[in-house]
């Protein structure tokens, strides 16, 4: 933690000492540092910004993260400009101001929240860094206006923040000198938060991205609010960066979201990015023709109503950012009701009061994040008042965001990958200027919304174990892509309509096999890849010329209403209890594996709740997959006789591989000890912890574990399999339930199990549950020894595994010497 503390404020240090040096050589002819030399520089240290606040962020939430990530965003679009003026298309004094104001002003309010939060949390150093960055942005914008304003001060500002960092990297020097004897106040970052902090839970309680998502929101909010208030004299390409820079940013905090196991606010901040890159191609257009492009009413109509959906689910966890999410449904009718779209007044209404609006809201998350004191913010008033219905209940609890297999560290993106769905459906319902393609605005609609943010979707699928619907949404994301691209932008002519024709057959045929595929899922996603399918038909008789007139509408408009029922029934289902609108059952019902609609737990093993919840379904009869320190494991209570039996039947074990006894210390055999010679307890001493199995003499002492009934299902007559693994999470279950039975996790005369994906598609519903912990750490069993001669100095082996021959020899020999 400390090492991504010193590489963001030292990152901040230096590029505001390139900064202090360029504006302190301004007033000469020719600057110290080139303007596209200046830029690159800048790009550079945002990625490094980046990468240091969301490390950081992945342990610890504070005031850290949202400095980091917005200065990152505030050098990338300023690099850009900078860029662009080097380069000569910002040749032109007034053309460079208009492009810079408005990320300068966004970035002086954003950095000054920042700055005061920062001061009443007492983190001072974050504070007087942001505070100063802050006046020099500030400082900057009243150069572009008045000439008595020089650019020393902003200089003096960056040279402040410089300091700053010299004073934090000499702290960070000490510390690690004195061996953490000496630390200067406010330098000790890293620790700072263990002792005056709680912990707070990553489980969605709090996503503390949604501050760097609010900033994000102003700052395209500004560009055209800007130009409103007359601050800026013109809309162009030199702003954006600032829009472009605005989307790429939000679509990655769009999946920190996700991470942060925020499905509402994730889904967010994926519509605004569209939004951001639909304002910076209107402006991008604007090179290629003097007048403003023109907007899809049916888009944005549709748009307005997912703002709206979105909105009243937002309310049941916090009414204030509910409201807030009107401000965008205002806007996107704003934008339908004109027809220039954001080059019109009543849209740049719109984004001054989403600016302000943001501004209010980042000051109100930023706080309640570090303040123990919160603003009010309506956060439990509805859930208190579906406390008393009985219709619908809040999803809550540590299974909130269980994945289908396994375990993810991403939410369920599927609501956003419905919702681009929706929106790239609707796109296309305006054939627009065959001649003049570029005129409608629908390439951001369909190529962002139907094609990025629908890869993201598909991703994050994969991710949570739905290998089905993640090939699904990465198939349609790419069609939208090429199709869009093609289409829409001037790339599809006679010529091409062949070479279109047989990549979209490709497509239909790759589409035809997910349609067989989801007969034995459910009926929602059947229909949704069936309507695809006639979208493709749409597309192939278009590239072809023969769409029959109203075709191409009344198949857009039909996978538009059934992803749209999709988009409802995961968003009720990801909010609330049951099933309020059903995707349905399969069509095809399966037997066997994966037939049943029951489906065993799988539980994270990082988690200590989760092996506890394990010790209890084995403790009441269950049987789990569990992993080791070699491979993947079926185990059962050995005091269960009942639960032994179903383990041993569900894998159909051969005779000839009995089960094995695992326990987690020599402790548990202690009363039996007697009944041990010396030789081979001393050997199991020195053996274990290790994935060496020893095959001991069957005796009396097994009768002290508690066995039972289990006894018949382990060993042979004559010999019993015995280890003490060594991995903290078996052996941690191990002292929660007792000795316990373990047989491989996969039917006798299968491979071994590497991943717990692999336990439940071997065993099916013959597990109860799996404790899921990814890859395993060896893809080799353990090495079985035979010690029952152990007592006349000779061992055999009947397996070498991960432990090889002559190491296990090595420890007999010393053993021996004792």
């Amino acid at each position: 933690e400390s090492l991504h503390s010193s590489i963001g404020l030292l990152g901040i240090s230096a590029g505001s000492l390139l900064l202090a040096v360029h504006f302190y050589s301004l007033p000469r002819a020719s600057p110290l540092i080139p303007s596209t030399a200046l830029g690159v520089l800048l790009l550079i240290l945002s990625s490094l910004l980046a990468y240091a606040g969301i490390r950081r962020s992945l342990r610890d939430a504070s005031l850290f993260l949202s400095l980091c990530l917005t200065i990152s965003v505030f050098w990338c679009g300023y690099g850009v400009v900078f860029i662009l003026r080097g380069q000569g298309v910002l040749n032109d004094t007034g053309d460079f101001c208009n492009a810079l104001v408005p990320g300068l002003v966004t970035f002086t309010l954003a950095l000054l929240i920042i700055a005061v939060v920062g001061f009443l949390c007492r983190e001072v150093i974050l504070a007087m860094i942001a505070s100063a960055v802050s006046l020099a942005s500030a400082h900057e914008v009243a150069t572009h206006y008045s000439t008595a304003f020089g650019s020393s001060a902003v200089a003096c500002n960056y040279m402040i923040v410089c300091l700053v960092g010299g004073y934090f990297g000499l702290g960070r020097i000490l510390y690690f000198l004195t061996k953490e004897k000496i630390a200067l106040p406010g330098t000790d970052l890293a620790t700072k938060r263990r002792t005056h902090e709680p912990l707070q839970s990553t489980s969605g309680s709090v996503n503390h991205f949604a501050v760097t998502g609010l900033i994000l929101n102003m700052l395209s909010a500004s560009v055209f609010g800007c130009k409103l208030l007359g601050v800026t004299g013109k809309l162009f390409i030199g702003q954006v960066p600032w829009l472009w820079a605005a989307g790429i940013y939000q679509i990655g905090i769009c999946i920190l979201s996700y991470r942060a196991m925020d499905v509402l606010m994730a889904t967010f901040f994926g519509f605004t990015s569209i939004l951001k890159f639909a304002e910076g191609y209107c402006l991008l257009y604007l090179i290629w023709q003097p007048e403003e492009p023109s907007f899809p009413v049916p888009f944005l109509v549709v748009f307005s109503i997912l703002f709206v959906v979105l909105a009243l689910f937002l309310t049941l966890k916090s009414p204030v950012d509910g409201l807030y999410l009107l401000f965008y449904v205002a806007y996107c009718i704003a934008l339908a009701c004109r027809p220039k779209g954001f080059f019109e007044g009543g849209p740049q209404g719109m984004d001054v009061a989403i600016f302000v609006a943001s501004a209010l809201l980042t000051l109100i998350h930023l706080y309640n994040v570090k303040a123990s004191a919160k603003i009010p913010t309506g956060k439990g008033a509805m859930k208190a008042l579906l406390a008393r219905s009985s219709f619908l209940m809040l999803r809550e609890g540590a299974d909130l965001h269980a994945p289908y297999l396994g375990y993810s560290k991403y939410a369920d993106a599927e609501v956003l990958a419905y919702a681009c769905s929706v929106l790239a459906s609707f796109a296309i319902t305006l054939t627009g200027n065959p001649q003049a393609p570029l005129a409608t605005v629908v390439i951001p609609w369909v190529v962002v919304a139907g094609g990025i943010l629908k890869l993201l979707g598909g991703s994050v699928a994969f991710a949570r174990g739905k290998t089905l619907e993640s090939s699904a949404f990465i198939l349609y994301a790419v069609m939208w892509i090429i199709w869009g691209l093609a289409r829409y932008g001037g790339l599809y002519g006679t010529t091409r309509s062949f070479h279109a024709a047989v990549g979209i057959i490709a497509f239909m045929l790759f589409n035809g096999f997910i349609v067989f595929c989801t007969l034995f899922l459910n009926v929602a996603w059947f229909f949704y890849s069936l309507t695809f399918l006639l979208v493709a038909i749409s597309f192939l008789l278009d590239a072809i010329h023969a769409l029959p007139a109203g075709y191409d509408i009344a198949a857009t408009l039909i996978f538009g209403l059934v992803s749209f029922y999709c988009f409802l029934s995961a968003l009720f289902n990801s909010v609330f209890e049951g099933s309020c609108l059903p995707m349905g059952r399969p069509i095809v019902q399966l037997s066997g594996v994966g037939g049943g609609m029951t489906k065993c737990l799988h539980l994270p093993a990082r988690k200590a709740s989760s092996v506890k919840r394990i010790a209890d379904i084995l403790k009441n009869g269950g049987t789990c997959g569990i992993p080791t320190d070699t491979v993947y494991v079926l185990v059962a209570a050995c005091n269960r006789p009942d639960a032994v039996e179903k383990a041993h039947q569900s894998k159909r074990q051969a005779q000839d591989r009995p089960m094995s006894l695992w326990i987690s210390s020599l402790k548990q055999l202690e009363p039996a000890k007697h009944l041990f010679s010396p030789v081979l307890w001393d050997f199991m001493e020195a053996a274990w912890p290790s994935p060496i199995s020893l095959v001991v003499p069957r005796g009396e002492w097994v009768d002290f574990l508690g066995m039972k009934d289990s006894a018949k299902y382990v060993g042979t007559p004559q010999s019993v399999a015995i280890r003490i693994p060594d991995c903290s999470v078996t052996t941690h279950l191990i002292d929660l339930v007792g000795p316990i039975v373990v047989t491989s996790a996969n039917p006798t005369g299968e491979a071994d199990t590497t991943h717990h994906n692999q336990v439940y598609a071997k065993l099916g519903n013959k597990v109860d549950a799996v404790l899921c912990d990814g890859p395993s750490p060896e893809n080799i069993a353990s090495t079985v020894v035979d010690c029952t001669k152990i007592d006349s100095g000779n061992i055999g082996f009947f397996r070498v595994g991960l432990i090889p021959k002559s190491q296990v020899l090595q420890i007999l020999e010393q053993v021996q010497k004792k």
